[in-house]
């Protein structure tokens, strides 16, 4: 993601104190959505966002603590906590996406020894299968990674038909789509005119994506830079990628089947 920016000015100052964190305990822990009092022998598994916490979490973990909270949209942007740094020091796993470069520093702060997992963040559903498997697999969950995937494939092919239920009379609607949301428009079973992003669209790419004419503009909602197309008869539709507190991957897309089948007027 080109626009990236990265904090890290504050992680050698706390690493000082995080190992009497991680020793004492503190009032102000990463939430977690694990199970209370875990068995020892799960994985103890530190997520920088919920999303990547959804991915644990389908794939079998319990014992899943999230450092950035999930009003901090950008999660680049976030300040570490020496909460955070001690939840690391007790993780045998910690994971973050290729566009949050600052884990690696957040685990040498702590000094931790946990395994450092890059996890593709892409709700394309054969991506998240993939991505689920591969952690079910290090994890030591496969069982239940195996069964997640099964219920997950029921629950999207359910969401797939009821959204291309809403299709208007022409067919598949035509989208534009930050790059981010392309998953969304794969649930739809639209066809996609064109793409954008990460960075704000041009005045040569709003000229280009105008001209085709799409009935649908896809935003992503955690990277919007305001109306895309303006004054091109496109309805643009909010798309969130992260789960909630929940860790609830699934939610995701129901959200994203709700929101395009209001766009295509049959909510």
């Amino acid at each position: 993601m080109a626009r990236t920016r990265v904090r890290i000015s504050s992680l050698l100052a706390l690493s000082a104190g995080a190992a009497l964190l991680a020793g004492c305990g503190s009032g102000d822990e990463p939430r977690s959505a694990g199970t209370p009092g875990a068995p020892k022998d799960k994985p103890v598994v530190v997520v920088t966002t919920t999303w990547e916490g959804a991915f644990a979490k389908a794939a079998g973990a319990e014992d899943i603590q999230v450092i950035v909270p999930q009003s901090v949209h950008h999660a680049p942007d976030y300040d570490p906590k020496p909460s955070d740094l001690a939840a690391v020091a007790e993780a045998d796993f910690v994971l973050y996406a290729p566009f949050e470069p600052y884990a690696e520093k957040i685990k040498e702060a702590a000094g931790s020894r946990a395994e450092l997992v890059e996890v593709n963040l892409d709700n394309d559903p054969d991506k998240v299968r993939a991505e689920v498997a591969k952690l079910g697999a290090l994890f030591g969950t496969e069982d239940a990674a195996k069964k997640w995937e099964a219920g997950f494939g029921t629950e999207y092919d359910r969401l797939n038909k009821d959204v291309q239920g809403a299709w208007p009379e022409g067919g598949a609607p035509s989208v534009v789509s930050q790059v981010f949301t392309v998953w969304a428009a794969k649930l739809a079973g639209a066809t996609v005119a064109g793409t954008y992003g990460p960075e704000a669209v041009t005045p040569a790419q709003l000229a280009e994506l105008s001209a085709k004419k799409p009935a649908l503009v896809l935003d992503n909602a955690h990277m919007s830079t305001g109306t895309v197309l303006p004054d091109s008869g496109a309805e643009q539709v909010k798309i969130v990628n992260y789960p909630g507190d929940d860790l609830d991957l699934i939610s995701v897309y129901r959200g994203a089947a709700t929101e395009l089948k209001k766009a295509m007027g049959a909510s």
